[in-house]
Order: structure tokens, then sequence, then C-alpha cells
């Protein structure tokens, strides 16, 4: 299920891409974009001066989402979520909700609709996958010193010819399988890692700095950002968070940087600004935990190196699903049922 569901999902930005193209334009293509600070003031005029607070930015589009709070002093406040056209301003109208197909496919994938019971039996069926693997390692050694390197005894009966194959992709591909059944497992800690980090390394940086009343913010959001990236130049903006809300203090812009490559846009360094000087005041790197999981991501689904990296994953993938089908054909025939393999 897992080899199956994980072979789209490969493709996924292709394949979502094909069934739902954008029908959205920008109104300034390649023009110059609003300033944060511009974007900043759009949103609050168009929330009647609610308070902001997130900022986050599209990754494939020149959008910036300003998530804003009627009234932060009244139990349930309402949160507004608007997205604003970077090259013009204007409102832009809600995405396209789409990609039901791998949506549904990434969700059976993670946590088969189970939620973190799902993910993290999932993850237990993960480490069995890699003993299995190990142990194949283990037996394979001495079963290779009675035959040479690659041999298939195609002459012979259907069980043996099955299981060279086996042998023989299985230590072909024995390290893709093992990166990618290793990062399968810490993909599926994510919940709780993330957690863990929130309550700990984040609820740290943001204690030290914490202050009483929720400030209003005076420094420009433009030169506090490049204060945060001039503090870690191998970054890009990722995520603002405002004075006050969950993932700031009550006094700092929280700027959160991410990495700015493929295989590290996922390694995110939370900066902090004061809001009313716009002086930088600290920030905290990702703990090894989190840095794990963040580098399993694309190493797991191999969206990291271009379509022909892609194109190596579904490979090693589909033979993968082989070795899976062979080794329970061998398994079905020891145990004397009649299996008809061509």
């Amino acid at each position: 299920m897992l080899c199956l569901t994980g072979l789209p999902l490969i493709f996924h930005s292709e394949i979502d891409s094909a069934l739902n193209p954008p029908d959205w334009q920008p109104a300034n293509p390649g023009g110059e974009l609003l300033s944060l600070d511009d974007i900043l003031e759009k949103a609050v005029s168009e929330t009647s001066g609610a308070r902001p607070v997130f900022m986050s930015f599209d990754t494939d589009r020149p959008v910036v989402n300003v998530t804003t709070e009627a009234d932060p002093a009244t139990s349930g406040s309402e949160f507004v979520f608007n997205s604003f056209d970077s090259t013009s301003g204007d409102i832009v109208p809600p995405a396209d909700k789409g990609g039901v197909v791998m949506d549904f496919i990434l969700q059976l994938h993670t946590d088969m609709f189970l939620g973190l019971p799902g993910m993290l039996f999932l993850g237990f069926m993960g480490l069995l996958f890699v003993v299995a693997v190990v142990s194949g390692v283990v037996l394979y050694a001495p079963f290779m010193r009675k035959l040479d390197f690659g041999t298939v005894r195609t002459k012979q009966s259907t069980r043996l010819k099955w299981l060279d194959y086996h042998n023989l992709l299985g230590v072909v591909t024995v390290a893709w399988v093992l990166v990618v059944g290793i990062t399968g497992i810490i993909n599926t800690l994510e919940d709780p890692i993330v957690e863990t980090w929130k309550a700990n390394d984040l609820k740290d940086l943001i204690a030290a700095h914490q202050t009483g009343e929720v400030v209003a913010a005076q420094a420009s959001l433009d030169a506090a950002v490049k204060q945060a990236v001039a503090t870690s130049p191998d970054k890009i903006l990722q995520f603002v968070a405002f004075p006050g809300s969950s993932y700031s203090t009550n006094s700092h812009y929280a700027i959160f940087l991410h990495g700015n490559t493929p295989l590290t846009e996922h390694l995110i360094t939370p900066v902090l600004v004061d809001a009313v000087s716009g002086d930088f005041v600290g920030l905290r790197e990702m703990p090894w935990y989190s840095k794990a999981l963040s580098l399993s991501r694309p190493l797991h689904f191999g969206d990291y190196g271009g379509l022909f990296l892609k194109i190596l994953w579904a490979i090693l993938d589909v033979l993968t699903i082989i070795i899976l089908v062979s080794g329970l054909y061998l398994w079905l025939s020891r145990r004397g049922r009649k299996v008809v393999v061509p």
C-alpha cells in the first residue's frame, strides 16, 4: 500500500498542476512587488483595523496571506484570512481546493485517515520493514558465496528463478530502500516532534523575551525581515508571527526563515525582532530531531533534485514493489501452496 500510494506522490506537483491548472494570474506579471508594509497596511484596512496575527507566502505565485483578529480581548474572537496580490495589492480569490485525488492518496499514505494512531502504526510497520531488509542482507551474504553476483537461474524451477530475481533486485536497491524506510519512520513522528519543538525550543525562546501587554507594532516589517535575513544569509523568509500571537512574544516579530534549496527548505530558524525599535533580539536553531524530520521529507519523496531524481525514485519504487511481490510468492510457495507465476 505504501509503495503504490508513494509512486504518484513522487510526482505530486506535476499531477496537481495537470489536474488543477491555475486560473488566477497576478495583475502585473513580472512587475515590481509591493513592500510587506504596504501589504500589511492593506490587510489591516480591509478588516477595519483588526490586529495582524500571521503573514505567510505562497511558494508558486506572488501572493501574500495575512491572518487578522478583530478583537483579541474577546473570547472566541474570529480570525480573518485574506490573500493579496503582491504585484497590485488586490485581494486574491480563494484558491480552488482541487487536488482531491492527491490529497486522498497523501492521507492514505501518511496515516490511513486515522490521525496520529495511524501514523504511529505505519511507523511501526516501517520499522519492521527496515528490520526485514537488514535481515535479508544478512541472509544474502552467505548465499552469494555459492553463486556469482547477479546470477539468475532461469533454466531451473520457477521458484529458484524468482528467488534469484528477489535477491538481485534486493541487493541493488538496498541502500535506497533503507533511506526511504528510515525517513518514512521519522515522518510518522512529525506531530510529536513538532509539538516537542514548540513546547521546548520555541517556548524557551519566547519566554526569554516575553513582556507584559501586547504592543502595537511600529517598526517597519520590511526592515525587520532584512534584519532577520542578515543573521542567516543562507535562509529566506517563510512566515511572520506578529506580537501577541501563539508563535511570538507580546512585543516582537517572530520571523521564520527556511533554507534556500529544495533539500533544506524545511529547515526553519525563528528570529525575534523588536516590533517597536526594529532591533534584532535573538534566534534559535532547530534541534537535531527537528532537523532530522525536515531533511527526511525531501529524501523520502525524492522531490529535491528535479524531474530526473523523481524518475529515479519512481523506478526504484517499482523495483521495490517487484521485490515485495516476489518475496510474498517465495513465502507462499515454501509453505507448500501452489502459486502460479510466469
